[in-house]
C-alpha cells in the first residue's frame, strides 16, 4: 500500500502555505467592517462584504444564460474585485473624481493585503484584480456591468434615499452596463424600477 494522495480531494498542504492562507483571510475579514454609502432595507449600513457577496449570487442566478463564460474566473472576480477596499475604504461614487488616484489606492491596498499569500496564489489574485480593473475579457465586462446592476437594485431598497439621489443613479456605471446584451437588458428594468421610485419619492415630498 501507497501513500500516494495526489488524486484525493482536499489532500494535506505544507504548514508554510497553510498559514499564509489563513493570514490573507484573516486581513482580509476587514471587508466585513467597510462600509459603503448605501444601506440595508432596514437602514442599516451595508458592508463591502455584503455587496460582493449578493454579486456574487446575482451571477449565479444568470448562470443559464452565460454560455460561454468561465463561471468560476467570473465568481473569483466578482469576490475580490473590491479586497482593495478592506484596507482605505469605499469611495463613494459621487465623490469619485478621474484625478483621486483611486484605482492606483486600491491595487497598492490591494497588493498590501496579499503580501503573506504564497507567491503563486498572491500572482493569481494581482492577475485577477489587473483583469477585473482593465475590463477587456468577457468575465471582466460581466464582473463590471453586474457591480452596478447590484449596487443600483440595493438602492432601491434603501427607505431613506430621495429623488435626487435616485436620479443619480440613472446615470450611473451606464458604460459598464451597456458593454454586454444581458447587462444592457437588466439595465433597462432597472432603471424603469429606478424612475417610478423617483416619481414616488417627489410625490411623498409633495404631499
Amino acid at each position: 500500500m501507497t501513500n500516494d494522495t495526489t488524486n484525493t480531494p482536499a489532500t494535506a498542504i505544507d504548514n508554510t502555505r497553510l498559514a499564509g492562507l489563513l493570514a490573507f483571510l484573516q486581513e482580509a475579514e476587514r471587508l466585513k467592517d467597510t462600509l459603503r454609502s448605501g444601506t440595508t432595507r432596514q437602514n442599516r449600513p451595508e458592508s463591502t462584504a455584503e455587496h460582493s457577496w449578493r454579486l456574487c449570487l446575482m451571477v449565479l442566478l444568470f448562470e443559464r444564460e452565460l454560455a460561454g463564460i468561465d463561471m468560476l474566473r467570473l465568481l473569483k472576480l466578482c469576490v475580490i474585485h473590491d479586497l482593495g477596499e478592506a484596507i482605505s475604504g469605499d469611495v463613494p461614487a459621487p465623490f469619485q473624481t478621474p484625478d483621486d488616484d483611486r484605482e492606483a489606492r486600491e491595487r497598492r491596498d490591494f497588493v498590501d493585503l496579499c503580501k503573506r499569500l504564497p507567491d503563486d496564489q498572491k500572482a493569481e489574485m494581482l492577475g485577477l484584480f489587473e483583469e477585473y480593473n482593465a475590463a477587456k475579457t468577457p468575465e471582466a465586462k460581466l464582473a463590471k456591468g453586474f457591480d452596478k446592476l447590484e449596487t443600483i437594485l440595493q438602492h432601491h431598497l434603501m427607505p431613506s434615499a430621495d429623488a435626487e439621489f435616485h436620479t443619480f443613479n440613472l446615470g450611473y456605471g451606464l458604460e459598464r452596463t451597456n458593454a454586454l446584451p444581458l447587462t444592457r437588458q437588466i439595465r433597462e428594468i432597472v432603471d424603469q424600477e429606478t424612475r417610478q421610485i423617483i416619481d414616488q419619492r417627489r410625490q411623498e415630498k409633495a404631499d
